[in-house]
């Protein structure tokens, strides 16, 4: 009988850690199903990517750039024409 204090601590521990396995599994499956209803929802509001976004955004910066270039090519040519 003098084992079984230590028989007793040791199939607790046994329990005690495959309770956390369990709970920690647990919360991974928990976080794995927020996730895909996280990104399911995304998708279904239409969001785009960052990717898609950067892109676009590279685009509107080039667009403004040659916008601001043809407004001052207007403005000198307009300015040698009331020159004229």
């Amino acid at each position: 009988m003098v084992d079984t204090p230590n028989r007793l601590m040791d199939e607790f521990a046994r329990l005690m850690t495959d309770a956390a396995g369990a709970a920690q599994g647990m919360r991974r499956e928990a976080e794995n199903v927020v996730k895909a209803q996280f990104e399911r929802m995304l998708r279904d509001m239409d969001v785009v990517s960052r990717d898609e976004f950067e892109a676009v955004k590279a685009m509107a910066i080039a667009a403004r750039d040659e916008n601001e270039k043809l407004a001052a090519r207007i403005a000198e040519l307009e300015s040698k024409h009331h020159r004229s």
